[in-house]
Order: structure tokens, then sequence, then C-alpha cells
């Protein structure tokens, strides 16, 4: 990925947005090869909730949802604050847009759920709940099939939700890192001989 330029347009970090508090607490790491599960890097108690992170580049950060509507829903939003989609540069929007595909591939395979949605709200109006632009990709888990009827999976982030277990979130980040490297390394491997 191209490394961020300067951007005019971007907005200081605003000390009352948890995910501007994510990027300043977490430095970026190449997602090719992620810090190990221990590192001082990644410890997610540095903020309050907790927070998981996945994916930290220069210009982007993904990390689990504290509040998911399934199991392994996660965020992806830029490091700078942007109120909304279209306040991002076409630098971030590009990141973002390959991001998306990796991290749904390496989401599938950590999860084994290969249904799942990408939601993106801008506004209040539109259920944005956080004023930073951020993409939800949501694991659709077949509920039928799991017996689990109460689960809710309502679209534009309204459901119900349940706290993010601390314990299961550390070893979920951890797996989805080294999937996101592996899917890096299979990608960066295609036609060559």
């Amino acid at each position: 990925m191209a490394e961020p330029s300067f951007d005019p347009m971007a907005l200081p970090p605003d000390n009352s947005c948890p995910f501007c508090n994510i990027a300043q607490t977490y430095p970026s790491f190449p997602p090719e090869q992620p810090p190990a599960p221990d590192s001082p890097e990644l410890d997610p108690s540095k903020l309050a909730p907790a927070s998981f992170v996945v994916l930290s580049t220069p210009m982007l950060m993904a990390f689990l949802d504290i509040m998911p509507l399934s199991h392994g829903h996660l965020l992806l939003c830029p490091r700078s604050h942007k109120p909304k989609l279209s306040d991002v540069s076409p630098q971030e929007a590009a990141e973002l847009g390959s991001y998306l595909r990796i991290l749904s591939k390496a989401l599938s395979q950590t999860t084994g759920v290969y249904d799942w949605n990408v939601v993106q709200n801008n506004g209040a109006a539109a259920a944005q709940v956080v004023n930073h632009v951020h993409y939800h990709l949501i694991p659709r888990p077949e509920i039928r099939a799991s017996g689990k009827f109460r689960e809710s999976f309502t679209m534009f982030g309204r459901g119900q939700r349940e706290d993010l277990d601390d314990d299961e979130a550390i070893e979920l980040a951890a797996k989805l890192r080294a999937n996101i490297a592996a899917v890096l390394e299979q990608e960066s491997r295609k036609g060559k001989l």
C-alpha cells in the first residue's frame, strides 16, 4: 500500500472521538508481519474500553467492534478524523477499498462464516453512532442451523448487541492478524511461477 501523503483536508484528531484515540494509541505495523499477540504494541488495555486491533497501517486501522452484532464484527476506518465517507481523501478511499476485500477474506477464514455484510453509515439519520467514517464487516452465520434464534442481524448497525468478551477477543484478534498476513502472502505469490 502507498505511504500516506499530506492531506490538506485532514481534520486534527478529535480527542472525544474513540476512533481517533485508538489511532493515536496504536502505532502502525506491517500487515504482512504483525506483532506477536503478547506484544506491548497491541496491548488492548491501553484504552478503556479495550481495543483489539487487527490491522494498523500508516493510513487506516481495523479493530473488533466492542458491541458486535456477530462473532468477528470488525470496524475499518482511516486514522485521520473524517466524519463521513465524502470527507476521505482519494488515497484513503483506495486503501479502504483494498483492505475491505482483504479483511473480508481473512474474516471468513477466521470465523468459518462465508456470508457477511459490509455496512457504512453517514450521519446520525443513517445510524452512524461514532462521528468518524468507518465500515462494518459483519459475519452473517446461518442462525437457523446454529439454533441461535435470538441473534439479531438487523442491518445498518441496529439490532441486539452484546459486549465483546475480552478473553475471546484477544484470541480472535490474533487469528485475524495471522489470516490477514496469510491472505497478503497468498496474493503476493499470485502470478508467480
